[in-house]
């Protein structure tokens, strides 16, 4: 029997547990740190996930044969590096192949060096060079102000005006908003159109990549609010056609994996490709060098394929052959948070109704729970993803808002409006 421990404890961690759970290999689950809903599934070890110390001790005393590194932090730490390094399988890119998410500088760098389309950008270190730059005559606003570095999915800003954009460049760069992530920071084109995310695997050759998605990021109905680590996402985008999935293949796709490999870095792991389908084509907006969330929790439901399967062809550079697959059915997933989130709120809650969404054919990814006197109870900003598959979106959508209504507790929050757009 495998044993395989997942690192992280969110709603992404859960999905990718709840998957290998579904493998024919029968593997044995441990995931560190977990969540109360993950322990439903696997051994939940109470190891931070940027205990990279900590992770290898356990891995090798419970001899671990693969650690699958999910969230962005540890993988910019170089923990599959030194999992590595300790002859343990690790899934999930080098550090050097993490500075795609961990450095804006250093993705729009390659992007340019490489001629991968995107906004037009500058990079700055202090405010007056960038307050000159946003004060040219031919600057363009809403303006774009990316923290260089990983600021939980919200280190950036899109003023509507020069006032607004200067106090954002003197926020970030002088007085430390994202901490050292905006000791440098990007601005950059403003671009319009649909927004998509594509997953891939790749194996630093081969670029399979996954169903698209599309998330909503504010907090409230509308595209209302305050930026979040994301409210709800749906599968697929009903504006990534065939021929733009070519056109992202050959344009974007191979082209950064093969940039990379250039580089001297060979991109092992899930690359997230955020894309704005502007007028002049498809464009990247940004890199993940990790899996989504929660796109994760409306993908992996569609997958077909062996996810283990997946993992030890991407680690072995064997990715061209295997068949990945996927259902037909689409799927979507509503987040439900803690009210105030993404600001202050209250933790402790008992939530009622999971058993009912689940018999409504949902099913409830768990992202910020704990368990208290035998009851799941809110433990975070997001809590649950309640996510279904349908015959179409629309179907899709129904169901998991079917299971939304059967799922409360105190101050719940969620937006209505997930897949409307």
């Amino acid at each position: 029997m495998k044993k395989v421990l997942v690192i992280g404890g969110g709603g992404r961690e859960h999905a990718i547990v709840w998957k290998l759970s579904q493998s024919a290999k029968k593997p044995e689950l441990f995931c560190a740190p977990g969540n109360a809903g993950i322990g439903q599934l696997a051994t939940c070890v109470p190891i931070k996930a940027m205990d990279i110390e900590g992770v290898v001790k356990f891995s090798k005393e419970n001899a671990i044969d693969l650690v699958m590194v999910a969230p962005d932090d540890p993988l910019a730490a170089g923990m599959v590096d030194v999992l590595t390094e300790n002859g343990i399988r690790a899934f999930g890119p080098c550090k050097a192949a993490a500075q795609i998410e961990a450095s804006k500088v250093f993705s729009k760098a390659l992007m340019k060096k490489y001629n991968i389309p995107t906004a037009t950008y500058e990079v700055f270190t202090d405010s007056q060079s960038a307050i000159a730059y946003l004060r040219r005559p031919e600057q363009k606003f809403p303006a774009v102000l990316k923290a260089d570095g990983l600021a939980l999915g919200k280190g950036v800003v899109l003023p509507e005006n020069l006032a607004d954009a200067e106090a954002a460049a003197v926020e970030m760069l002088d007085h430390g908003q994202f901490g050292d992530s905006s000791k440098r920071i990007v601005i950059e084109e403003y671009m319009t159109g649909p927004e998509v995310t594509v997953l891939a695997f790749t194996d630093g050759k081969t670029v399979v990549p996954m169903v698209s998605s599309q998330d909503h990021k504010r907090a409230y109905d509308g595209d209302k609010g305050l930026n979040t680590g994301g409210m709800g996402a749906f599968s697929p985008s009903r504006h990534y056609t065939p021929e733009i999935a070519k056109q992202c293949m050959e344009e974007i796709f191979l082209p950064t994996v093969k940039a990379l490999a250039s580089e001297g870095i060979v991109y092992k792991g899930v690359i997230y490709f955020g894309l704005m389908l502007t007028p002049n084509g498809p464009r990247v907006v940004e890199y993940n060098a990790r899996f989504g969330d929660p796109e994760t929790q409306c993908i992996l439901p569609r997958l077909k394929t062996d996810l283990i399967d997946i993992f030890d062809a991407v680690i072995d550079g064997t990715l061209d052959q295997v068949n990945v697959e996927w259902k037909e059915e689409a799927c979507a997933c509503v987040v439900m948070a803690s009210g105030g989130y993404p600001l202050s709120y209250e933790k402790g809650y008992p939530i009622s109704g999971l058993d009912e969404a689940a018999e409504k054919g949902t099913i409830v990814f768990h992202a910020g729970t704990v368990l208290k006197d035998g009851a799941f109870c809110n433990n975070g900003g997001r809590v649950l993803g309640v996510t279904a598959l349908g015959a179409d979106l629309q179907a899709a959508l129904d169901k998991a808002y079917t299971g939304v209504h059967c799922i409360d507790w105190k101050d719940v929050h969620y937006r209505t409006d997930i897949g409307k757009k």
